[in-house]
């Protein structure tokens, strides 16, 4: 973007035998700093880093010369630091060590290699750099001048120091603690780099010339990779696609608990299809459908659907999710839009307990080299900082927490907007220069990666091996092999991200109908569950919802006693509206009112009613915002989600556009300037608060099911509800009393089973093993 060359490396640690982990040698490691010159070496730096971490871990990861001779095509190597093989071999076994060890990079990396020399201000790098230079003549090898960076730049020193003992858990003031005996290690100007070696200046014109060999990499950031799906024998894959879903919506349609239009559904169903055929993504929906329907099929719950993928008539018909889009308004070009090629994104929520084994079923699939998770790196981030580097500083923890408290709770939240939001902040920084201190090291070092950690639900899949187009690692458990990469790098790079989100409520709801079927009684088909049961809506509207999915919170139980829901659309929108933005701007109330007929329900056109009607007329969804669009200007839904999102972003530029492109519309259909202006105006702040509705409606799906089991079968929902929260005493608690307030009476786990039992004609719950601590007699 900046006209910059990248020129992209790593630093590795080099050893004898990259296997060898029990010898005294194991422990023995060198630097080594190769660059990749072409997308050869980057292919090739790629296999070293991953083969390093999977299978040459020792403390660090480790590479040997095998591995470099096998991987060194289109590298650059240098010599590296003090702690390169060179110099400390220098240093440890003299000078013909040295020179041995030197033949022999120069061997693996032929034309490629180069000595490095660094002024630091360390005596040790002063004594290697004059053995540097005798071997370079005596070996006619090129030198190259470099810096050993771990800052930016000279001022950032202390801070450095102070991260250095944040990492080892030590304070400034501590004597045995590590350090950095010079205060040169930052990046250097040319000037700094010509001064420093003006008796080698070819060594200072090196690192422009290894620049210069360096080619541009062509990387290919347009392909993706998808996994492949192999389709039936004769059927290509757009026709298995096609006919599967084809067949998957007649299923739909005969199991209907309400009446439909078929004509309806299947020109929405073919529509859908050529979409997804054209964009080239009719793979990776055959790829979820086949894991989904593998999960249900061997007994792992799976959720109804999560985000925009509910939209879609194509993923009802193929059971990837479980709600039906047309009677709820669901828009699929929310999901997938023609006029905005990107990535479909079908996020999947499996039963907790067994999500492990989908992932163990896609390793097996398409093979543990083409399967990883993927990284994610923790940030030090504001009030974190201020805690590390006030403890760090030898300030007391009363202080620092005092100051930290002082920066808004915001995830974006930065130590410079706190100074600006917050006056007493501000104040403390002018008047007390320990405080000022404290603020300026930790603005030095907030933002860098404090650690990295598995994502919680990502999983990739590709084509190949997945070290032909990233960097691996393994996790803390020997079967982990993580992306190097983080999740957006992960898709720039073409590969395809799956996320397998493990939910309790899913494991709440399979053991509740397991516990059903366990009396004899048939368990209820909640596929095909009427939404409209009475009394599921009288549990709603008392704000009985321990344990009911996403209404459990004071706040929303007090919202509920409100609303009083009656259908399942206004479970949808207490969904959405249940977010702090409508909270606090008075759209929840606006919206109860309207219900009950205490403001009245109106429409800003006519026209708008079929749209707005379900939400009495006020604007909750994303989706209401393009049919609007739709309705009132004649945008194609696909031209109304890029309208949506330009009002989400704020963007001045495109909002302008929108606006003249929308009152155009509008007039042309005989809206009065004037009041398109209006209606734009009210589509762009509700636009800031509007919620995805095809995420809501299939939450509230999840939400109306635990609801209804509570309803109907209160012991087997209460049992099951128990053993899912084994591990947490105060929801133990919580529910028991629940429990005792309904009477109903539950055995608790035998020393065998730790899952609950529902008993029928017992007067008392019964604890078992002493699970719930200090509750006393009952």
């Amino acid at each position: 973007e900046y006209g910059l060359k990248p020129i992209i490396g790593c630093e590795v640690y080099t050893c004898h035998d990259h296997s060898d982990k029990s010898s005294e040698l194991a422990n023995t490691r060198y630097h080594l700093v190769l660059l990749a010159q072409n997308i050869t070496g980057y292919h090739n730096l790629v296999k070293l880093v991953s083969h390093g971490a999977l299978h040459g871990f020792y403390r660090r990861p480790r590479v040997d010369k095998a591995l470099l001779r096998q991987y060194g095509e289109g590298l650059i190597a240098l010599s590296a630091c003090i702690a390169g093989e060179v110099p400390r071999t220098f240093e440890r076994r003299g000078m013909d060590a040295a020179m041995a060890v030197t033949r022999e990079y120069a061997e693996i990396f032929p034309g490629r290699f180069y000595l490095e020399l660094q002024s630091n201000g360390l005596a040790e790098q002063e004594r290697a750099n004059k053995a540097l230079l005798h071997i370079a003549e005596a070996l006619e090898l090129p030198l190259v001048a470099t810096n050993d960076c771990h800052y930016l730049d000279a001022r950032d020193v202390e801070a450095h120091d102070v991260l250095l003992c944040i990492q080892t858990q030590a304070k400034v003031t501590d004597e045995k603690r590590m350090r950095f005996e010079t205060r040169e290690l930052y990046y250097k100007s040319p000037e700094e780099m010509e001064k420093a070696f003006a008796h080698v200046p070819e060594a200072v014109r090196n690192a422009g010339r290894i620049a210069g060999l360096c080619e541009d990499y062509a990387f290919d950031l347009k392909s993706y990779h998808f996994p492949v799906y192999e389709p039936p024998e004769g059927m290509s894959l757009a026709e298995a696609f096609r006919d599967l879903s084809r067949s998957g919506l007649q299923r739909r349609l005969g199991k209907m608990p309400y009446p439909v239009d078929r004509a309806v559904y299947e020109a929405r169903l073919e529509e859908e299809l050529d979409v997804i055929c054209s964009m080239g993504f009719p793979g990776y929906f055959m790829i979820v459908q086949d894991f989904i329907n593998w999960a249900k099929d061997n007994d792992i719950p799976v959720g109804p659907g999560r985000g925009s993928a509910a939209g879609s008539l194509v993923a009802y018909a193929l059971r990837i999710t479980n709600i039906d889009p047309i009677p709820y308004k669901l828009l699929f070009e929310r999901f997938l839009n023609p006029e905005r090629i990107s990535m479909p994104d079908i996020d999947v929520d499996f039963c907790e307990a067994k999500r492990h084994l989908v992932i163990e079923y896609m390793i097996r699939k398409y093979g543990s080299g083409s399967v990883s998770q993927i990284t994610t790196f923790g940030k030090m981030l504001a009030k974190g900082v201020v805690r590390d580097v006030g403890r760090t500083l030898g300030m007391s923890f009363q202080e620092t927490d005092k100051i930290a408290k002082l920066i808004p709770a915001d995830l974006k939240m930065t130590i410079k907007k706190a100074l600006d939001l917050e006056p007493e902040l501000k104040a403390m920084y002018d008047g007390d220069a320990s405080i000022r201190h404290l603020l300026d090291i930790s603005m030095r070092l907030e933002g860098l990666s404090r650690h990295a950690s598995i994502h919680a639900a990502g999983l990739v899949v590709s084509d190949k091996p997945m070290t032909d187009y990233l960097p691996v690692y393994r996790g803390k458990r020997e079967e982990d092999v993580v992306t190097q990469f983080d999740m957006k790098m992960v898709e720039k790079v073409g590969l395809v991200k799956f996320d397998f989100l493990g939910l309790r409520n899913m494991t709440v709801i399979d053991d509740t109908l397991k516990n059903i079927a366990a009396q004899g009684e048939p368990a209820p088909d909640l596929d095909s569950l009427p939404l409209d049961d009475a009394d599921t809506y009288k549990l709603y509207s008392n704000g009985d919802t321990d344990g009911i999915f996403q209404v459990e919170s004071s706040g929303m139980r007090s919202y509920l006693r409100q609303l009083k829901p009656s259908v399942f659309e206004d479970i949808i929108a207490m969904l959405a509206l249940y977010r702090p933005g409508p909270l606090k701007s008075g759209m929840v109330t606006e919206f109860i009112q309207r219900k009950h007929g205490k403001v009245k329900v109106s429409y800003p056109l006519p026209g708008l009613e079929s749209c707005l009607k379900d939400t009495y007329g006020v604007i909750v969804y994303q989706e209401q915002v393009m049919q609007i669009a739709q309705i009132v200007a004649g945008y194609s839904l696909g031209g109304a989600d890029l309208l949506r999102r330009a009002m989400g972003k704020k963007d001045p530029a495109a909002m302008a556009a929108e606006r003249s492109k929308f009152v155009q519309g509008a007039t042309e259909r005989g809206v009065p300037e004037n009041k398109a202006e209006e209606i734009f105006d009210l589509m762009e702040k509700f636009a800031e608060y509007g919620f995805n509705k095809s995420h809501s409606a299939a939450y509230a799906l999840i939400s109306y099911h635990t609801a209804w089991l509570k309803t109907h079968y209160t012991k087997e929902f209460m049992a099951a509800l128990l053993s899912s929260e084994m591990g947490d005493q105060d929801k133990l608690l919580k529910y028991v009393a629940a429990c005792r307030d309904m009477n109903v009476c539950i055995e608790g786990p035998s020393i065998q089973d730790s899952h609950w039992k529902f008993t029928v004609n017992r007067g008392a719950i019964l604890y078992g093993l002493g699970a719930i601590k200090n509750v006393g007699e009952e």
